[in-house]
C-alpha cells in the first residue's frame, strides 16, 4: 500500500515476511526479531512502502558490552617530544593558551590503539597564529620548522575551518581553534562560527566517543559531555546532543555514526536509530550532503573491518535506497526487500574471503569483490539515459549515487559479466570426466578451436579479460552457483569454498594462472602479411583466432600458427 510521506509519522512493527526472490536469490521467511522503524520507500520524496529488514547474521558482529578502556593516556616518545615543544612554546611567549588534542586520537589512545592523526584545539587563538609562535620558538633553539602550511576551509571535504599544519618529529599536526557553530536548514555548512569553550566544542561533535579531549597542559583527559568515557567503555554510539537535531544540522553524521558503530562493533543508541530512520533526517541526508561525501563514507565502510555490519545498519535504518539511490526509471521492477538480498550477498562474499584466507585478495580486490557482491541482485536491472542504450543501474549507483571513479563502475560490471561466464565453465573445470563446454555467444567466433581444447581456450580468454581479478570473478560466480539460503548458509559457505578451491586448482593445472602475461605468437602485421589484408575488423578477428589456437596448442610455434591461419582463411573464402 502506498501512503503519503507527510501523513505517516507513526512507527510500525513488521511481522514475519514471505519469501523474497531476485533472479536466483531467495530469502526464506524468518522468525528473527524485527526492528521498530518508520515506514520507508525506494523513492523517499514520493511514497512510503512497508519494507521489513531482518537482523543479519554477520561474522563477529555481536556488539561488545564492555571494553577495556585505559584510565590514562600513555604517550609514545614521539608524542611526548611533540607536546614538550608545544608547552615550551607557551612558556617562551608567556601564553595562557590551553592546548587540547581532540577527537579520534583521544578515543584510540584510551582504547590502547596507536593513532597518528593529531588535531590540536586552541582556546584563545587561531591555529595559524600559534603555528607562527611554534616556528619562531623552534628557530630560537636551532631546530627547523618543517612543512608549515595553511589548509583553507573546504566544506565539501568536511573542512569547515581554516587549519594550520606543521610537521614535528616526522608527524603532521593540525591546529584549529575551539568553536561553536550554527547551521541553516538547507546546508550542513555552519552559517555562523565563533570561538567557543571546550564544552561547547565537545557538544558540537558528532558522537560522545569523539568528543573527548586530552589536555596537554594538565596531562589529563577531559569529558565535557559527562558520558564520552562511559559510552566508550560500554560500547555505545550516542550523540552529545539530541540525535535528530544533531543529524539535521549535519546529516553526514548519520553515516559516521554507522561507520564508527561498525568499526568498533558498538551498539547504536535506540534514540539515535529512530532519529536516523525518520523522514526528516533521510530527506536532509539526500538534500544536504554531496554524493561525493556519501561515497567517501561508504568506501570507508566497505574497506573497513566490518563492512557487513555497516551495510546492515544502513539497511536496518531504511537508508539503503537513500544512499544507493536509483535512476528515476528502470526495468525490471526491483522487488521489495531487494536490499536484504544485497546485504546477504555481501555477507556471503565477506565470509568466503575470510574462509579462503586474507592473502588470496589484495585490499583493492577485496573492496571491489564486496561492491560486486553487494550489487549482484541488481546486475540485470537497467535504465535508459536520454533514450540511449540500456545501462546497468549498478553503473548509475557507483558513478552518480556514490560519485566513485569510472574504473570502479567498469570493473564491477566486468566482474558481473565474467562471473556469469564462469558459471558455464564451472561444470567442466570441476569434473574429472571429459565434459565439454557448451557453445556460447561470447565464443561463437572461435568455432575453429578443437572440441578437446575448448575448456582451456574459453577459460584462457575469460582470464585474459579480467586478468588479476579472475579469482574475484570466480568468487562471485560461486555465490551465483550456490544461491543465498539463510537457513543453510554455513553449509552453503563450505560448498562455495570447496568449489572455489577446486576451480582454482583446475585453472592452475591448465597453466592459465597468469595467462594474460603470455605474449601472443603473432601480431597484426603478421596477420596482414599472411592473409594479404590492409587492416579492418578481420585483423582483430584473426588475432583472436590465433590466440585461441595458441591456447589450444601451447607448445606450437609462430610459423605453425601462421600456416594454420592461412588454411582456415582459405576454407572461409571458399565457403563464401
Amino acid at each position: 500500500m502506498r501512503v503519503s510521506l507527510k501523513s505517516v509519522t507513526r512507527l510500525v512493527v513488521v511481522h514475519p515476511r514471505p519469501n523474497l526472490s531476485v533472479r536466483g536469490f531467495s530469502l526464506p521467511q524468518s522468525n528473527a526479531p524485527t526492528l521498530l522503524l518508520p515506514l520507508h520507500s525506494h523513492r523517499p520524496a514520493k511514497t512510503l512502502l512497508r519494507i521489513a529488514t531482518p537482523l543479519f547474521r554477520c561474522c563477529g558482529c555481536a556488539p561488545m558490552s564492555t571494553l577495556l578502556v585505559r584510565d590514562k593516556i600513555h604517550l609514545s616518545d614521539t608524542e611526548r617530544a611533540i607536546f614538550d615543544r608545544l608547552l615550551a612554546t607557551l612558556r617562551h611567549f608567556s601564553l595562557q593558551t590551553q592546548l587540547r588534542v581532540a577527537g579520534g586520537w583521544v578515543r584510540d589512545k584510551l582504547l590502547g590503539k596507536e593513532c597518528y592523526d593529531i588535531d590540536i584545539a586552541l582556546d584563545n587563538m587561531m591555529g595559524t597564529e600559534f603555528v607562527d609562535k611554534v616556528r619562531e620558538y623552534l628557530l630560537s633553539i636551532g631546530e627547523d620548522a618543517q612543512g608549515v602550511c595553511v589548509i583553507e576551509s573546504n566544506p565539501d571535504q568536511s573542512k569547515h575551518l581554516e587549519t594550520a599544519r606543521m610537521r614535528l618529529f616526522d608527524m603532521w599536526i593540525d591546529f584549529v581553534n575551539l568553536r561553536s557553530e550554527e547551521y541553516t536548514e538547507n546546508s550542513r555548512i555552519p552559517s555562523k562560527q565563533r570561538f567557543g569553550t571546550a564544552e561547547e566544542d565537545a557538544y558540537r561533535r558528532d558522537l560522545t566517543i569523539n568528543s573527548l579531549f586530552y589536555n596537554i597542559n594538565t596531562d589529563s583527559v577531559e569529558d565535557f559531555t559527562k558520558r564520552g568515557i562511559s559510552d566508550l567503555k560500554s560500547g555505545k554510539i550516542v550523540t552529545p546532543l539530541p540525535p535528530k537535531a544533531t543529524f539535521l544540522d549535519d546529516p553526514l553524521r548519520v553515516l559516521r555514526a554507522i561507520r564508527f558503530g561498525a568499526r568498533f562493533e558498538f551498539t547504536l543508541d535506540e534514540d539515535l536509530k529512530v532519529a536516523a530512520a525518520c523522514d526528516d533526517v533521510k530527506d536532509a541526508l539526500a538534500a544536504k550532503i554531496s554524493r561525493e561525501r556519501i561515497g567517501t563514507e561508504i568506501d570507508l565502510m566497505i574497506s573497513g573491518n566490518q563492512p557487513v555490519k555497516a551495510m546492515t545498519y544502513i539497511c536496518e535504518l531504511t537508508l539503503f535506497w537513500i544512499v544507493f539511490s536509483l535512476p528515476p526509471e528502470f526495468e525490471p521492477t526491483i522487488s521489495d526487500g531487494c536490499e536484504r538480498l544485497c546485504i546477504s550477498c555481501l555477507d556471503a562474499a565477506w565470509n568466503l574471503i575470510h574462509l579462503l584466507g586474507g592473502s588470496t585478495f589484495t585490499a583493492e580486490q577485496q573492496r571491489l569483490t564486496l561492491c560486486a557482491a553487494m550489487f549482484l541482485p541488481l546486475r540485470d536491472t537497467t535504465y535508459r539515459e536520454k533514450k540511449a542504450k540500456k545501462i546497468p543501474v549498478v553503473n548509475h549507483i557507483i558513478r552518480e549515487s556514490l560519485k566513485r571513479k569510472a574504473k570502479d563502475a567498469e570493473m564491477v560490471l566486468n566482474l558481473h559479466q565474467a562471473s556469469h561466464k564462469f558459471l558455464s565453465l564451472i561444470p567442466c573445470l570441476v569434473s574429472s570426466d571429459d565434459v565439454q563446454v557448451v557453445d556460447h555467444d561470447w565464443m561463437r567466433d572461435l568455432v575453429d578451436v578443437p572440441v578437446s581444447s575448448r575448456v582451456r581456450v574459453q577459460t584462457g580468454f575469460l582470464l585474459r579479460e579480467v586478468k588479476d581479478y579472475w579469482r574475484v570473478a570466480l568468487l562471485i560466480s560461486t555465490i551465483l552457483h550456490h544461491p543465498i539460503d539463510i537457513k543453510d548458509e554455513p553449509s552453503q559457505l563450505k560448498k562455495r569454498s570447496d568449489l572455489f578451491n577446486t576451480v582454482e586448482n583446475s585453472i592452475i593445472k591448465l597453466g592459465l594462472e597468469k595467462v594474460w602475461d603470455i605474449k601472443q605468437l603473432i601480431n597484426g602485421k603478421d596477420v596482414m602479411d599472411a592473409l594479404q589484408l590492409k587492416g579492418g575488423p578481420l585483423v582483430k578477428q584473426s588475432l583472436d583466432k590465433a590466440m585461441a589456437w595458441q591456447l589450444a596448442y601451447p607448445s606450437r610455434t609462430a610459423e605453425e600458427c601462421i600456416e594454420w591461419l592461412r588454411e582456415t582463411n582459405s576454407k572461409r573464402v571458399k565457403l563464401q
